[in-house]
């Protein structure tokens, strides 16, 4: 099995089968919307933003959606289960709509990323995988696209793959890095599997298996003349870029050219700067310095704002795991049943019922000025819907993005979120509001 397929519908709660059992029991199997979004948090307002992602992998799931003979054998070992509800099991298919944001798309606390109408076994069955898939992938963006503002410009690898929690999340964060901005990734299945481009060159065991570090850098240009990039930091930074530097002389008088050199540890802005001087003053500025090792956004932030003569980064486990901030409050909760909106009251718990649209306006300069949590059905002057109609009677509406064409959508909403809402320490507020008919519409709920 491919380390992102989807395992199937046992990959849920057991609450959420023994609900099912129970609504299946009575009867009760009317139409019925969910609702995913997160929940303002302190940690939350940390980040400014978020990036809505793993849509495609939820569309494949849910056209895959189907209970087979080895996992309802299983569902029948627990004796939990009656025949009659295991033999709905093996029918059932997901025959409703999904209303959700592009992949990509930047959003906040409180809206919905996607809102899931069917059957409500149907619907309820859903909810550990949609948080699962969609949270991962979501988190991961965003923690990837903040990198990616923190480098300016600068090229980004992810790194993360030693790291992440398992196979799945290794992917997922490769993607996720490709999505928000990164050239490449150091994971050579994800670069099959997505067609991202992939980066690597050696570790410190490598200098150490050869007699000295010339020998090693000379092993590795005769083997990768056009693609060479030197770790020189195994015994002394600076003595490791002369060497590096006396290899880019003997390269350049064969017609070669050596990329540049990789730091992975020590002083990154005192090390950089000096190495750059040594490269610029022996007439070879364009020998790039990469460096690697516990970065993320705030230790880019940190290095280019002292200086750090730096062109490129290995972004790894920080990223992977999103250290800062491990996960999002990212809940499924009911809005409709039956065509009534329902309301969830509980403290510090309270939901917005009915189903919804999130409309965003624009201010004069093609900066995002404004979100509005509305009714479904609602219109909002000079304002554009966020929500689209993306799968209908279980079948998408269209074919699939292709991977850069997010990246470029991305890209592009990021260019339009204001700068003080996307800097990496203590961001500014974005506004969200709530319309009129869906705040009138809190006090009809039951």
């Amino acid at each position: 099995m491919s380390p992102t397929a989807y395992p199937g519908p046992l990959f849920t709660d057991l609450y959420e089968l023994t609900m099912a059992a129970a609504f299946h029991a009575e009867g009760r199997n009317p139409e019925a919307t969910f609702s995913l979004f997160v929940r303002p948090h302190r940690e939350t307002d940390a980040w400014g933003y978020l990036v809505a992602a793993g849509l495609e992998e939820v569309l494949d799931a849910l056209e895959h959606f189907r209970f087979d003979a080895d996992g309802l054998a299983y569902l029948k070992s627990l004796d939990l289960f009656g025949a009659d509800f295991l033999d709905m099991l093996a029918g059932l298919r997901f025959s409703g709509m999904v209303h959700a944001m592009p992949e990509g798309t930047v959003c906040f606390p409180d809206e919905p990323l996607l809102e899931i109408t069917a059957p409500l076994i149907e619907a309820q069955l859903l909810e550990t995988y949609l948080i699962n898939t969609i949270g991962l992938a979501t988190l991961l963006t965003t923690k990837a696209s903040r990198c990616v503002q923190a480098a300016a410009g600068r090229s980004l690898v992810d790194f993360a793959l030693r790291r992440t929690q398992g196979l799945s999340a290794g992917m997922a964060t490769a993607k996720a890095a490709y999505l928000a901005g990164f050239d490449a990734t150091s994971n050579v299945l994800a670069g099959k599997a997505y067609g991202i481009p992939v980066a690597g060159t050696m570790a410190h065991s490598f200098v150490q298996a050869f007699s000295d570090e010339t020998a090693a850098f000379q092993a590795y240009a005769r083997c990768f003349p056009e693609r060479t990039i030197l770790l020189i930091d195994t015994y002394d930074s600076i003595a490791g870029a002369r060497l590096a530097l006396d290899l880019a002389r003997q390269m350049r008088a064969a017609g070669q050219q050596l990329i540049g050199v990789r730091l992975d540890s020590g002083d990154m802005c005192a090390q950089s700067r000096a190495i750059r001087t040594i490269f610029d003053a022996a007439g070879f500025p364009h020998l790039q310095i990469f460096a690697s090792s516990g970065f993320d956004e705030y230790k880019i932030a940190a290095v280019l704002a002292a200086g750090a003569a730096i062109d490129a980064f290995g972004v790894g486990t920080k990223m992977g795991v999103s250290s800062d901030r491990p996960f999002l409050d990212l809940v499924y909760k009911l809005v409709s049943l039956d065509g009534r909106p329902i309301r969830k009251l509980s403290s510090g718990k309270v939901t917005l019922a009915g189903a919804k649209q999130v409309f965003r306006r624009h201010d004069g300069q093609g900066h995002f000025a404004a979100d509005f949590l509305a009714c479904r059905d609602d219109a909002i002057a000079r304002c554009e819907p966020l929500l689209g109609l993306v799968m209908t009677k279980g079948r998408r509406c269209d074919a699939s993005p292709e991977l850069s064409t997010i990246r470029t959508f991305l890209a592009n909403q990021l260019q339009a979120l204001p700068a003080e809402v996307k800097a990496i320490q203590a961001p500014g507020p974005f506004a969200v509001r709530i319309s009129k008919r869906l705040a009138a519409l809190q006090r009809m709920a039951v």
